[in-house]
């Protein structure tokens, strides 16, 4: 083996090597186990999210594969319409050209060939993961079988009254003109402007105030609503008022949902542009005013002054007619969330079209007692609640987009403008026995890209056809993902499933947590905070992580602010860290909770991991490769060999459950554990006395074989996690102990052996690593070099304790340098003492330090401490310091007191000590 791990040798050629050999696909042998990737958009690359979760699903397929499941991930891209059509009409405009010029084919044809040539990016990255997909069986959400799937659920749908086109309020992009679903709607947070508006009542007795936060809607208010328990308003309900600039005469109505405390307890109703004013709109059959143009500009619905101007305009226009109208009382700053879309930046509008939908209701109602009846299971169990609340509330699906890229809405039109549907014209004719004269136009609008990803669990196995995949793999066992997709994707899935499969989708839904950065914040492009896995993975400069952050800002003015912020966190860049190493930073911050927070010092920490193991297994392959280790022959096991073996049982069982319930955090941290503590720092160390011994002894090769076993062991353990590392090491590994198969990843998982459990071992060595732990502390407390042999007493214990005392003396002398051992009735002068179990140890002090040395030593720095501890009290107990920092800056600064006095205490403590032998000295 190379002296040092370098994960860039060896990562890309066993994925290869595994990817050629079609280890991926499924055995068709034994019970199934199935993941769906959630397929990633085509056009774009992994970011932490994706590498997060794709590494929790490659850890379970690799779990069930080793331990012998027909396993089955299947693999996929989605189209992402909004996504991939912006990509190419940007490109074709620096032709000159739209997609209007274009044509609709010719544009399809321009997407479908930049499809083929950009693809490859978020494959290549799916492999750098270590993503152990069946390749042969990917998917895309366009293909033909999808595509097929697609038609017969729609049409299916549409002949059951469950699709219907028809005009609702939907949340729509003036810029990209088209319908969008609520995910790609983003909140931010910005200043704004709440203005008080008088409206007068219609007999002139007076007005009412309102206040909003979009003075333009005013053009489209059809009511002035009040809750009805306000006594100030109590009197006017019913009457009317006249609305200003455009003088028609509007209700005064009183609903339940007003807030009385917010602004003037008067709210002003606009259904055309408000999703509450519209569902309060249908209960008291209020007429809809669309004021808006697809472009946002004023439409001829509002008095002429008004028509043709950008909203925000229009806003600056009646904002100054109302003023001059003495009709607006005040204007004051609001902090509000504003809707903007995620691709196009734009302000979002409510706006009312007529779009085709799904009666969702029909369709949630099995969804919701699927989960009731633990068909389908939530982990963690709290995500139900979310998931009921949504399915109990739900809203009719708008699947329609205003887009050329995507799955065309199988329906044709007539010049009267009835509708047909079919899975193609003809058979759209068929259906509706149109006869061959009548002119038929295809609509024009494309379904959204949660409509096809809908169907992903079934149609991906090859439904509507009866498939050996199909029939083997659905349902799937368990869906990974966010819980930011529970609405659209994880409920949608169920609900058709069980419509069109009358099965569940999947057994479990493991959601995860959010990435977020160091500091608790989402990573995002606008903030400047973003990770990308491969950089982790391969490195970055500086140079490459500015360029990567800055060039796509909606905003350019906060480049300087990112340029800083990435200067100051990465100042030489991000190093290499490798695959296993990022990975297995995923498994140890998948925990339970919402939000997942990544801090490059765990990676760094978790490379240093892997080169522990790298070294460990250097160690052992010295120690044994040049030996014959026959791995069924008899032996008989040292302490030592006893203990680690019983360790490692222990160590099976936890992952075994940790993986069965999700817990990849504790999962993670058992193997480290193990790895690092028990095999590496101890076992290790422990059979060097054995190794090393001149003179045979019976447990020479007992221990080789237990150092090569438990480290074969241990890495096809780890392998699920860290897959590449393991598989290199597991290669040399298995020629030494005669291993016949030709990967670690179809080997067997390891599979927990009561037999094997040694209580005794345990025992003995837990009091072994408590002895040696007690006299390297003394050696640190009291200022002992490493490397000085210390001569040992012990004092109590009953001849079952000196016995014990006796099995260990091998590994306490070599441990912890001690080259004496001794027992005493005595308390003897001059010691540091401690405490182990029933015994009581003493090491003779007098000629291991200098005295005098130590006490300047410690005096000084305690005077350093105390001093250190003098300046942060001085800023704690200074009040304008505590009021104005931040509160985390003044809890680290209250922290670092802590820590300083438990410094002092611990030294003052060490005085001590050396004050009693020198005492003891004396007499």
């Amino acid at each position: 083996m190379e002296k040092t791990y370098q994960p860039e040798q060896i990562e890309q050629r066993w994925y290869q090597s595994w990817e050629k050999s079609d280890y991926f696909a499924p055995s068709f042998e034994g019970k199934p186990y199935c993941i769906m990737l959630p397929p990633p958009n085509v056009t774009g690359t992994l970011h932490m999210g994706h590498g997060f979760q794709i590494s929790l699903m490659d850890a379970l397929i690799r779990y069930h594969r080793m331990m012998g499941f027909n396993t089955h991930w299947q693999v996929g891209t989605d189209h992402a319409g909004i996504s991939t059509q912006m990509v190419v009409e940007l490109q074709i405009a620096k032709e000159g050209l739209t997609r209007h010029s274009l044509g609709r084919e010719a544009f399809i044809r321009r997407v479908w060939d930049w499809k083929d040539q950009s693809d490859s990016t978020i494959k290549q990255q799916l492999r750098r993961m270590g993503a152990s997909v069946d390749w042969k069986q990917e998917r895309f959400s366009l293909d033909e079988g999808l595509t097929e799937a697609v038609k017969q659920v729609f049409v299916t749908l549409y002949e059951e009254g469950l699709i219907y086109k028809g005009q609702r309020l939907v949340n729509w992009d003036p810029v990209l003109h088209t319908a969008i679903s609520d995910l790609e709607v983003i909140p931010h947070e910005e200043t704004g402007s709440l203005w008080y508006i008088r409206y007068p009542l219609e007999d002139n007795s007076g007005h009412l105030v309102v206040a909003t936060t979009r003075p333009e809607t005013l053009l489209g208010d059809v009511a002035v609503a009040v809750n009805p328990e306000d006594e100030r308003y109590q009197h006017l309900v019913g009457k009317n008022l006249i609305l200003p600039l455009v003088n028609r005469k509007i209700p005064i109505i009183a609903d339940d949902s007003v807030a009385k405390d917010f602004g003037t307890g008067c709210v002003k109703i606009t259904p055309a542009h408000d999703f509450n004013d519209y569902a309060m709109g249908e209960r008291h059959e209020l007429s809809r005013i669309n004021i808006f143009t697809i472009d946002a500009k004023i439409n001829e619905q509002a008095p002429p002054a008004y028509q043709g101007l950008d909203r925000f305009e229009a806003r600056k226009r009646i904002v100054a007619d109302l003023a001059d109208l003495d009709l607006l009382e005040q204007i004051t700053p609001h902090q509000l969330s504003v809707p903007r879309g995620e691709k196009s930046g734009a302000v979002i509008e409510p706006y009312l079209t007529t779009q085709w939908f799904i009666r969702a209701k029909p369709l949630a109602t099995p969804a919701i007692e699927a989960v009731k009846n633990d068909l389908i299971k939530f982990v963690p169990e709290t995500w139900e609640k979310i998931y009921f609340q949504w399915l109990d509330n739900i809203q009719d699906w708008c699947i329609s987009r205003q887009l050329w890229w995507g799955h065309r809405i199988p329906a044709w039109y007539d010049e009267e403008g009835n509708i047909y549907v079919g899975k193609d014209e003809e058979d759209a004719r068929c259906r509706n026995n149109v006869a061959p004269s009548v002119t038929l136009k295809q609509d024009d609008d494309v379904l959204d890209t949660w409509f096809s990803a809908a169907l992903w669990p079934f149609a991906t196995l090859g439904w509507p056809e009866e498939t050996q995949e199909l029939r083997t793999f659905y349902p799937t066992s368990v869906l990974v993902t966010g819980f930011d997709i529970i609405f659209f994707w994880v409920a949608r899935m169920i609900m058709m499933g069980l419509k069109f499969k009358g099965q569940i989708p999947f057994e479990t839904v493991y959601i995860t947590g959010l990435i977020r950065d160091s500091e608790g914040q989402k990573m995002s492009k606008s903030k400047g905070n973003t990770l990308d896995p491969i950089d982790l993975i391969d490195g970055i400069s500086l140079e490459q992580l500015l360029k990567k952050r800055t060039q796509n800002l909606l905003h350019p003015k906060d480049a300087a602010r990112i340029t800083k912020m990435t200067t100051t966190e990465f100042p030489d860049g991000i190093p290499a860290y490798g695959t296993d190493s990022l990975r297995f930073t995923y498994y140890a911050l998948a925990s339970t909770g919402r939000d997942v927070r990544f801090d490059l010092g765990r990676i760094e920490g978790y490379r240093n991991f892997c080169n522990k193991l790298w070294n460990a297994a250097r160690f052992v392959l010295m120690n044994t490769e040049t030996h014959t280790i026959q791995a069924g022959s008899p032996r008989v096991y040292s302490l030592a060999d006893r203990w680690i073996r019983s360790q490692l049982q222990h160590t099976i069982q936890k992952v075994h459950h940790y993986f069965q319930s999700y817990r990849f955090d504790l999962l993670a941290h058992t193997i480290y554990e193990f790895i690092w503590n028990e095999y590496c720092d101890w076992y290790l160390e422990l059979s060097k006395p054995i190794l090393y011994a001149t003179e045979e002894n019976t447990y020479k090769e007992s221990t080789r074989f237990t150092l090569i076993d438990i480290l074969e062991t241990l890495l096809r353990l780890t392998h699920p996690l860290m897959p590449f590392i393991t598989e290199e090491i597991w290669q040399r590994v298995a020629g030494v102990i005669e291993k016949a198969g030709n990967t670690i990843m179809l080997e067997q998982y390891p599979l927990y052996d009561q037999p094997a459990v040694d209580l005794e071992a345990e025992q003995n060595i837990e009091l072994l690593k408590n002895i040696v732990i007690a006299i390297r502390n003394i050696r640190g407390e009291m200022n002992v070099a490493p490397n000085r042999t210390i001569s040992l007493i012990f004092s109590k214990g009953n001849t079952a304790m000196k016995d014990r005392i006796n099995e260990l003396s091998i590994y306490i002398k070599t441990l912890a340098k001690v080259d004496k051992i001794s027992w005493t009735t005595e308390i003897p002068v001059a010691v540091a003492t401690a405490l182990v179990e029933d015994l009581e140890l003493f090491i003779p002090m007098a000629d291991l330090i200098d005295k005098q040395a130590e006490v300047t030593r410690l005096a000084k720095e305690i005077h350093k401490l105390e001093a250190d501890l003098a300046k942060c009290k001085i800023k704690l107990n200074n009040p304008s310091y505590v009021s104005k920092a931040p509160p985390h800056v003044v809890e680290q600064e209250k922290s670092r007191a802590e820590e300083i006095e438990t410094a002092i205490n611990k030294l003052q403590a060490r005085l001590i000590m050396i004050d009693n032998i020198e005492d003891k000295v004396t007499e």
